[in-house]
């Protein structure tokens, strides 16, 4: 996905913040248990559709909750619209993701520590 324009961007903020709104309040419904983070949203330039990234803290049941929000992006979707009505003129269809950072990021920390304990070799 190339530079997203300015409107791209106002309105991934708008859907980030309604939508981490939507989870903090009605996300225990769709994943029990789980404290869920919108981490990212992207939007294609006709802001026809919303890739957005979630962040979960309990990273083993991750890929389930994703898989049960996304069979219930119909109901986010409306959820959404109703908040967004005044300042959209479609509501975007919802695309989720699991946003893998803070995995990658403590793959690379324990590579990094690894290797600062091996012996260094003589030159």
């Amino acid at each position: 996905m190339g530079i997203e324009s300015k409107r791209q961007q106002r309105f991934s903020a708008v859907i980030q913040q309604d939508m981490a709104e939507l989870f903090q309040r009605d996300g225990n419904v769709w994943a029990p248990n789980a404290f869920i983070t919108v981490t990212r949203v992207r939007v294609t330039p006709d802001l026809a559709i919303a890739r957005i990234y979630l962040s979960f803290l309990d990273a083993k049941t991750a890929k389930e909750n994703v898989e049960r929000i996304r069979t219930k992006a119909s109901e986010i979707r409306y959820k959404l619209g109703m908040r967004i009505k005044n300042q959209a003129r479609i509501v975007p269809h919802l695309e989720f993701f699991l946003d893998d950072t803070n995995e990658y990021v403590e793959k690379m920390d324990k590579l990094f520590d690894e290797i600062s304990k091996e012996p260094r070799q003589p030159e």
